[in-house]
């Protein structure tokens, strides 16, 4: 599976968020080249403010191979990780991080912060930016645009 594929799943994962209206931000795992878990937010479904997509796919990810060791791993993802995310990623020892829109508020893989490549941390992630940062920076200034309209 491509970078590309594998973003298109996680942009369709994204929109899923919408029908409990949480930002749509999709996540996918592919282990090798075979997509193990996909995840969406689910922060205001849950509650929870680590139920972030990237957060959901590397626990699940990490429970179908049966270990947190994800060292030839693929993380894909909508929106440039935060810093919970990308040091979960690290931590998970994921070997690539693939993200679509960069969030230059929040983001953690190059925008505001770079802990993918920190030579202080443990582990180094290879970074892969802008795939299909169109689609998916549109979908995100869409849901953020309706919120606007809907509280005035």
């Amino acid at each position: 599976m491509t970078d590309t594929e594998a973003m298109a799943v996680a942009l369709s994962e994204a929109a899923l968020a919408l029908d409990h209206d949480d930002v749509p931000v999709g996540a996918v795992v592919l282990s090798g080249d075979q997509l193990v878990a996909q995840r969406h937010n689910e922060r205001e479904l849950r509650k929870d403010p680590t139920a972030h997509a990237e957060i959901l796919a590397l626990q699940d990810a990490a429970e179908i191979l049966g270990t947190w060791h994800l060292d030839d791993a693929t993380l894909v993802v909508t929106l440039e990780p935060c810093p919970m995310c990308a040091g979960a990623a690290v931590l998970a020892r994921v070997h690539r991080l693939v993200f679509g829109a960069a969030d230059p508020k929040a983001g953690a893989c190059g925008s505001l912060l770079n802990l993918c490549a920190d030579p202080r941390l443990n582990h180094e992630i290879e970074v892969v930016r802008g795939v299909s940062a169109g689609p998916a920076g549109m979908l995100l200034r869409d849901f953020f645009a309706n919120r606007r309209d809907v509280l005035g």
